[in-house]
């Protein structure tokens, strides 16, 4: 049913807008499009006019049934309100600590260096990390 209704918005939208500019101006926006001072073929201006407003008349009805058919087949919260309870998840706790971007286990040293005072074993993940020294 309602897309026979935005159908039918549709086919109003596009009537609406072809007989608004099928109307004929009058000169009264601008000075644009004058009628050269004279009256003629006011029938055919007020048969436009009556049309005019039965296509604005049936658009309005279309919009707020559109709008009311919409609002009952919703949730009846905010897109919003989903957007942040959604963003609240938190990460799951991982109990490895991390490791230098899956280089572990690897030498990174030059040949004939040394490292210094490198510990020996490295930091649990529960205790703070040493910081380093450069010699």
């Amino acid at each position: 049913m309602e897309n026979v209704i935005l159908i039918i918005h549709l086919i109003l939208a596009l009537l609406l807008i072809g007989v608004v500019l099928m109307q004929r101006s009058e000169g009264g926006g601008l000075g644009i499009g004058g009628g050269g001072g004279t009256m003629s073929a006011r029938g055919a201006a007020t048969a436009m006019t009556k049309l005019t407003w039965i296509f604005a008349a049936a658009f309005i009805v279309t919009s707020i049934t559109l709008t009311i058919l919409a609002t009952r087949g919703g949730e009846g919260g905010s897109v919003v309100d989903t957007a942040t309870t959604e963003g609240t998840t938190e990460a799951p706790a991982t109990d490895a600590p991390a490791t230098g971007g899956g280089l572990a286990g690897t030498d990174l040293t030059l040949p004939g260096t040394s490292t210094g005072n490198a510990p020996a074993t490295p930091p649990r993940a529960d205790e703070p990390a040493a910081p380093a020294t450069n010699p």
